[in-house]
């Protein structure tokens, strides 16, 4: 029995059932005049800074498109590849616009069901969540169902061990348009969001004394538009690229493994039994009123794990159905992902989560300043990447042995391969609990510029506390898989230069000692351009807020009556600055992925860019960590302060920790979550210019 027709399948049943949700929240009643009113200016922000990015992405897809026409023309590339990447670029940009579209129409929704109960506003924010999950995966698998079936009858008169490497060579490629998109998406929406909110902080909190989500901040819309373009927007295009990316390269490495069509079906049908048990999930989310942060953890946890349940006792009758007890191993490889995905979760919430130690001693190290904030901070986060890692390790090493790594080494990385589908497979429902933070965030914006009572923002206020948890949940998550993905990656790479190798007569063998010095040169400038990247997207940030600071402060000084809340201030101004600045400085940052590892390439050749690629991996996983807890935890300190704890908010502790917020902005949500497409993105290039460089290199 073929059970790949299962896939389109569960593609369906994801987006048919994201659409029975996301009608079921436009059902609900966005609330007061004013409310709604809010969340319009907020979805028109969004609107318009989404159909900027758009136009110059279309420019610099259409610009590839042609390279890699006309490289395939050539004969370096199969004649599919260019369409691919455009319908990786696709999808992967129509999943984070589909998730924003819903959470700027959640938001007012959610403050008003707050008004009669907790459950109510969770619901309907989780819900909006669940729709960006089920869209991310539901296009995911539809892309590759279309292409499989399509590449399927163009090679059909192939044998059969051919056809299939043919197909998963061809799939494979599609994987750049995704990670092109998701990084245009991700850094391009940091930099927004990070931009508002520094700004808006500096002189709203800071300078002039007047609360989070005060309607007299010009700067207050900008940062609720960011809310969506960055933490939605760019985490759908993010998350569907990694996604389909740990598939693809699982198909890819099959081969190489000996596996066949067998192979290959384990992966996409994991994937899709992983849909069906996230729609199961979403259902037990639940929460009782007054429910404390802990009991409102568990409610969204109750989901995840009942998923995580399911997919591990469906997988091992699949891998046995397909594969047979021979290969049983590969069923532990799965379990392997599923069990580290859900530990990093663990951990990084353990970091960042004001619940545990770590956050509250960061709390404490407030009361001295703000330079023992941002020392604390960066110690939390440094220190925070030791479990990750020894995590990722384990389950690295246990998915190779275990597939039967050490007597057959393809098969071992198929292994790991498989362990990152593991990993991603509750991807439905662990995107709603990351998704649903910023529809929170917002909630708490529109309560608060509405006026509502003040028992509606302290209920969206827990649900957006919850959200910054999930939030770095979710990137811990993400970082994580990013790692096992990118290393699945790397083996494909090394599988399909030693394809072209034979298939062209091309005199090269690798030589991946640690002594060969291209090798070593492509690890230094691996390591090397994660922290220029980082770099970069943190200027960027810095640059930008800078403008949104003088546009602030030029209001307060020049429109009288604006900080006693008889005039309105001009909130469109802030939102066109952040988009200029953010698209300003998004296409040289973006190059870097793109020309890097072409460069290399050509200068040291498939050795130097396996180095790049191995350097960039180490080096970029543990520096996205390290930023992405230490931002989560300054916010989360914060939080706990702002919730009457040393002092409370107006104090000093208060405003060194919101300083550690601001500094920790960009980490968490620009420079973080973009590293772990960086290491993919170039992984993919590396891949779809192979056989160019094996011509040209000049070592």
């Amino acid at each position: 029995m073929n059970l790949i027709v299962f896939v389109p399948i569960g593609a369906t049943i994801a987006l048919l059932f994201a659409a029975f949700l996301a009608l079921n929240v436009l059902k609900t009643d966005e609330g007061s005049l004013e409310m709604k009113k809010i969340a319009n200016n907020i979805r028109k922000g969004a609107n318009a800074y989404l159909i900027r990015q758009y136009k110059g992405v279309s420019i610099f897809f259409i610009g590839m498109f042609i390279i890699l026409f006309a490289l395939s023309q050539l004969g370096f590339l199969s004649i599919f590849v260019p369409f691919a990447f455009i319908t990786g670029g696709l999808f992967s940009g129509l999943s984070g616009f589909l998730g924003m579209k819903m959470a700027t129409n959640s938001n007012a929704r959610t403050a008003n069901a707050a008004k009669k109960s907790l459950n109510g506003g969770l619901r309907i924010a989780f819900s909006s969540g669940a729709v960006m999950g089920l869209v991310v995966v539901g296009l995911g698998l539809l892309d590759l169902s279309v292409w499989y079936y399509i590449l399927d009858w163009y090679y059909r008169a192939l044998p059969e061990a051919e056809k299939i490497a043919q197909i998963t060579s061809a799939m494979l490629t599609f994987g750049m348009g995704a990670s092109s998109m998701a990084l245009f998406a991700r850094v391009g929406g940091g930099i927004f969001t990070k931009a508002a909110d520094v700004g808006a902080d500096l002189v709203g909190k800071v300078e002039i004394g007047i609360p989070e989500d005060d309607p007299r901040n010009p700067a207050v819309i900008a940062d609720n538009v960011g809310d969506n373009v960055g933490d939605v927007a760019g985490l759908g295009a993010d998350l569907y690229e990694s996604y389909v990316g740990s598939i693809v390269s699982s198909c890819a490495l099959a081969v190489a493994a000996g596996l066949g069509m067998e192979g290959v079906t384990i992966p996409l049908v994991v994937a899709t039994v992983g849909v069906l048990a996230s729609i199961i999930g979403t259902f037990l989310v639940r929460a009782k009123e007054d429910a404390t942060q802990k009991v409102l953890l568990g409610a969204l946890r109750k989901g995840v794990y009942t998923a995580a349940i399911i997919i591990a006792i469906v997988s091992y009758f699949i891998v046995n159905y397909v594969l047979g007890k021979g290969h049983i191993g590969i069923y532990f490889s799965i379990l392997s992902g599923l069990i580290a995905g859900i530990l990093i979760g663990y951990f990084t919430e353990y970091f960042t989560s004001d619940n545990y130690k770590p956050t509250r001693e960061l709390a404490e190290s407030t009361k001295t300043g703000s330079a023992t904030t941002i020392i604390s901070g960066m110690s939390l986060g440094m220190l925070s990447t030791a479990v990750p890692v020894i995590i990722v390790s384990i389950s690295l090493i246990l998915s190779f042995i275990i597939s039967g790594g050490y007597s057959n080494f393809n098969l071992g990385l198929y292994g790991i391969g498989i362990s990152a589908v593991g990993m991603l497979s509750t991807l439905g429902i662990t995107l709603a609990t990351d998704a649903y933070g910023p529809v929170a965030d917002n909630a708490g914006g529109i309560a608060e510029m509405a006026n509502e009572d003040p028992e509606v923002r302290k209920r969206t206020d827990a649900l957006d506390a919850l959200g910054n948890t999930t939030a770095a949940t979710g990137k811990g998550f993400a970082i994580g898989s990013a790692a096992l993905t990118a290393l699945a990656f790397i083996a494909a790479y090394k599988d399909s230069v030693e394809n072209i190798v034979k298939t062209k007569g091309i005199d090269f063998t690798f030589n991946l000692s640690i002594l060969n010095p291209q090798v070593l040169i492509g690890l230094f400038i691996g390591g090397m351009i994660t922290f220029v990247f980082a770099a970069l997207t943190i200027s960027s940030v810095g640059k930008a807020a800078a403008k949104i600071v003088v546009e602030v402060r030029r209001q307060f000084k020049e429109i009288p009556g604006l900080i006693d809340g008889t005039k309105e201030p001009d909130y469109a101004s802030c939102v066109d600055i952040c988009t200029k600045y953010s698209q300003k400085e998004l296409i040289p940052i973006a190059l870097i992925a793109i020309i890097t590892p072409i460069l290399v390439g050509l200068l040291l050749g498939p050795n130097g860019i396996a180095g790049l690629l191995a350097g960039a991996t180490v080096v970029g996983f543990v520096l996205a960590i390290m930023m992405a807890n230490s931002g989560g935890a300054w916010d989360n300190a914060k939080k706990y302060i702002e919730a009457g704890n040393l002092g409370g908010k107006g104090s000093e502790a208060h405003k060194a920790a919101v300083v550690g917020d601001t500094v920790g902005d960009p980490f968490k949500d620009t420079t973080g979550p973009s590293l772990d497409i960086l290491i993919k993105l170039m992984s993919m290039v590396s891949i779809v210019f192979a056989s160019f460089i094996l011509a040209f290199a000049i070592l």
